[in-house]
């Protein structure tokens, strides 16, 4: 690499450290800028493996500047994009958009039903993110219902009913009501006993392949013209248990000839020999399906507004014919796209990721490589961010896609400005110290906040520094290093030796600044990623946070302090962080 393409490689890092620091109000980040540098200079990839050490150096110099004077030279440097970023500020006061005819009733009522067989994952904070937004909006009213009338198939968790209000207060939503499906057969008994009255549904003994071909072909069950007496007679027996799993059903009595096979005459009610893992409704073995119980408790909730997948169009279709018999209004129905999550090599859902931590091979619901909400709470993120990117996606009929960095991008809005800066060295090799440094180095605690204060890191012979951060002893180049907050020195025969030189040597002799930490007086920290654990050491005072605490270790990125662990006769205590984000 010539001389004239290293400059400009300088000078294209610089812009776009600078573009970061400034969007964010916070330092520059090597790994986010890599993407944009690499991309508006397409001729810097064949020196790729190059580039992140200059790029270092460059984010390193930027960061030592205040903000004020990161902005006044990005305005140099960029003008337009400057302007770009400031114009940013004012966005539209709504993501998502009016709900339909909402003018039309007095009160906006919502429902968020999920189906408790374990904790949220991160797809499904788009619900109540969504509905909770809305309820802030209009004033109105939104509920949980646990739709738990499968105890076979969707068997539920007992104790996912209280992950998922535990997740749902994390988002930052508090429900009016809560109910449990589980708690209200007796109503949807009633309801289908009305039905039968009108002679709306009928008990049927088919099996399954038997309907199916009537079905399709469009042909009547031989049950359907029974009498009402004799079918309510048979739902009685199913409610009294009187058959077995595949005996018996109920059916709505639809259109035998629609043109949608799947609306033809559906499944209100079936037998379920498997007992509900709830004791108060272990004692049930005739189940309504979702569309039967779903469809009668949104009516007797007074929902004015579902959101369901676009997926479930035919739902809405099955109950119009229940709605229809008792001559009910249906709600207002916006039907949305699946969401797709990038940045996960687990699978995003329920049933893998509980197989995934029975195997052993995921830790809990809050393994940081887990796609849950539990795991970004873990991990220091706030449900604030997440609920921010899910309405951000708004309501499209269309498969939308999710990128982890748009929540991260939120989260470090919201707590850059208030979390303090530290050292973390990952791996690290121990070089000894020559000259006569200071005794003490003083970084500041936030590079934007002066009246905060600095870090006081006594340092005695030795310090610990990352492998990339070692100058190359068999180059040409500058051999001298900055550490930050403590000053420069120079790297001779595996010696680092203080030079007294001051910030200069940064700004104008182009000498890389690196963190570090003290050798003897560090912490031994364990740090868990989406990728596997990471361990380093960390300054002094990281020992002394408390958990719950989020740093900034700088050139790292963000992490939540989960706990310290005491030591013991095998080995040193080390303090466990969990990564955030960049």
């Amino acid at each position: 690499m010539n001389d004239e393409l290293r400059e400009r490689i300088e000078r294209e890092a610089e812009k776009h450290a600078l573009l970061n620091a400034v969007k964010h109000e916070s330092d520059a980040d090597v790994g986010a800028i890599m993407g944009p540098l690499m991309g508006d200079n397409p001729d810097f990839r064949e020196h790729g493996d190059e580039i992140p050490g200059i790029a270092g150096g460059v984010v390193g110099r930027v960061n030592d500047l205040e903000y004020e004077a990161k902005r006044d030279r990005l305005e140099e440097l960029a003008p337009e994009e400057l302007a770009e970023i400031e114009a940013e500020d004012e966005e539209d006061e709504h993501d998502l958009p009016d709900l339909p005819n909402a003018d039309d009733y007095d009160e906006i009522r919502m429902r968020c039903a999920p189906n408790p067989n374990g904790p949220w994952h991160v797809g499904h904070a788009r619900m109540p993110a969504v509905i909770g937004t809305y309820r802030e909006r209009y004033d109105g009213w939104f509920c949980v219902r646990f739709d738990d009338t499968d105890p076979e198939t969707k068997r539920p968790d007992l104790e996912a009913y209280d992950a998922i209000l535990d997740d749902l207060d994390y988002l930052g939503f508090e429900p009016d009501a809560t109910y449990k499906a589980s708690d209200r057969l007796e109503t949807y008994y009633d309801h289908a006993r009305d039905l039968i009255d009108m002679g709306g549904a009928y008990t049927c003994s088919c099996s399954g392949e038997e309907f199916s071909e009537l079905k399709n072909s469009g042909e009547a069950c031989p049950h359907r013209d029974k009498d009402s007496d004799t079918v309510l007679e048979e739902f009685e027996a199913m409610i009294d248990g009187e058959y077995s799993s595949g005996d018996m059903v109920l059916r709505v009595k639809t259109d035998i000839e629609h043109k949608n096979p799947a609306l033809r005459d559906w499944v209100a009610f079936r037998m379920i020999d498997t007992p509900h893992p709830r004791e108060e409704a272990s004692e049930y073995r005739c189940w309504p399906m979702l569309d039967f119980q779903s469809g009668v408790d949104d009516h007797l909730l007074e929902v004015t507004h579902i959101i369901r997948g676009i997926d479930l169009q035919d739902s809405a279709k099955r109950q119009q014919f229940v709605y229809d018999y008792f001559d009910w209004e249906y709600p207002e129905v916006i039907h949305w796209g699946h969401v797709q999550l990038d940045d996960y090599d687990v699978k995003v859902s329920t049933s893998t990721i509980s197989a995934l931590i029975e195997d052993g091979k995921l830790d809990g619901w809050d393994d940081p490589r887990a796609p849950t909400l539990k795991s970004l709470r873990r991990r220091g993120i706030r449900g604030e961010a997440i609920v921010e990117a899910m309405t951000g996606l708004g309501t499209s009929t269309t498969d939308v896609d999710l990128a982890m960095s748009s929540i991260y991008a939120n989260n470090r809005d919201l707590i850059d400005d208030e979390t303090d800066r530290r050292f973390f060295v990952r791996g690290g090799n121990q070089i000894p110290l020559a000259g006569e440094p200071p005794a003490e180095a003083t970084p500041p605690l936030h590079p934007n906040h002066e009246g905060r204060g600095v870090r006081e890191i006594p340092v005695s012979d030795s310090v610990m520094l990352e492998v990339a951060d070692i100058p190359d002893e068999s180059g040409d180049g500058d051999q001298r290093i900055w550490l930050k907050g403590f000053g420069c020195f120079r790297f001779d025969d595996g010696v680092l030796r203080y030079t007294d030189d001051d910030i200069d040597a940064v700004r104008e002799g182009g000498v890389d600044v690196v963190h570090w930490v003290p050798a003897d007086e560090s912490v031994p920290v364990r740090m868990r990623t989406m990728d596997g654990d990471v361990r380093g050491h960390a300054e002094p005072g990281v020992g002394d946070l408390e958990p719950d605490e989020m740093v900034q270790f700088e050139r790292v990125g963000f992490a939540r302090i989960d706990r310290h662990e005491a030591d013991s006769d095998d080995e040193d205590g080390e303090t466990v962080v969990y990564y955030a984000h960049p």
